[in-house]
């Protein structure tokens, strides 16, 4: 059994985002688990199915035997202090552990070694994050692919179709981005990519994947890939914007998101945008595993 007396406790934090999750597991300073599986199942909407599934990953990733003092789960889609606190209740009496949720861009300030700022993540989906002076949290975007998530791999692929749609409209020819999108959605021509975007079982995942081609089409040349790039970096950055708008402090802005981190020209977007809109603020890039801030979060639970 792993010692996880007092002097010794276990601590538990979780990052689950739209595509994967990864648990890491410390005691005394030594990780006893790190433990990566596909997000495939996670249900933050349902308080139920979601403590269940974190009940599941929890037994299958820890050491036979071992008991937590403490754990820290940040949950894509966890949008609101309520629905956290619904899956925090429903884990706790599973556990039995003492155990807080929150949004998963909630754990990159921390992971980032700060204690104030600023999560923005594009990923598949994209949101920020921040909390009022007095500590209360706060979450702008974040409202998925069919709605929001602009700048993020699906709302990227969204705009990208509207652009080549309206395209197409003009008389115009397709383009690299126009003929890359038909080809990834396996359409022969612009008009029927509507009925395959809609045939999407997973929207937010499917059209997700297909993010590499609108910055494919963009380094082949396509002007309209490059302006879909170009709003979407303007998207993040008024996410971020919308924050200090209610009073949020948004000196650190620590990004991560296996989108914006993966190609440098929307960051630049970003980062240029956030420039010219809010001057004081500081963006970086985070460099190491969300799961270091779920961590560091559960330690301060012990």
């Amino acid at each position: 059994m792993q010692d996880t007396s007092p002097s010794c406790p276990l601590v538990v934090g979780i990052d689950v985002g739209g595509t994967k999750t990864h648990l890491s597991a410390y005691t005394s300073g030594t990780r006893v688990a790190d433990h990566v599986v596909s997000s495939s199942g996670w249900r933050p909407h349902d308080p139920v199915a979601a403590a269940d599934w974190l009940t599941t990953l929890l037994h299958n990733a820890l050491p036979s035997g071992a008991r937590p003092a403490a754990g820290r789960a940040g949950g894509h889609a966890c949008e609101t202090p309520r629905q956290c606190a619904g899956i925090r209740t429903e884990l706790r009496s599973r556990t039995g552990v003492p155990a807080l949720v929150v949004g998963d861009a909630e754990l990159l300030v921390p992971a980032a070694g700060l204690d104030k700022g600023v999560g923005l993540v594009a990923g598949t989906g994209s949101v920020a994050v921040g909390r009022f002076t007095d500590g209360s949290p706060v979450q702008v975007g974040g409202w998925g692919a069919v709605l929001g998530d602009e700048g993020g791999a699906a709302g990227l692929v969204r705009e990208a179709a509207r652009a080549v749609w309206a395209a197409h409209d003009r008389g115009e020819r397709p383009d690299a981005l126009a003929l890359g999108l038909a080809d990834a959605f396996g359409v022969p021509e612009v008009p029927a990519l509507g009925a395959a975007l809609e045939a999407a079982a997973d929207v937010s995942a499917e059209w997700g994947r297909h993010a590499p081609v609108v910055f494919a089409a963009a380094e082949a040349g396509s002007a309209l890939a490059r302006e879909v790039i170009e709003a979407g970096g303007r998207s993040l950055a008024a996410l971020v914007v919308r924050l200090s708008g209610r009073g949020v402090p948004v000196d650190d802005v620590v990004v991560a998101g296996s989108t914006v981190l993966a190609q440098p020209v929307l960051y630049d977007a970003f980062t240029t945008a956030l420039a010219g809109a809010l001057p004081a603020a500081r963006p970086q890039q985070l460099r190491v595993p969300p799961v270091k801030g779920a961590v560091a979060l559960a330690r301060s639970l012990v």
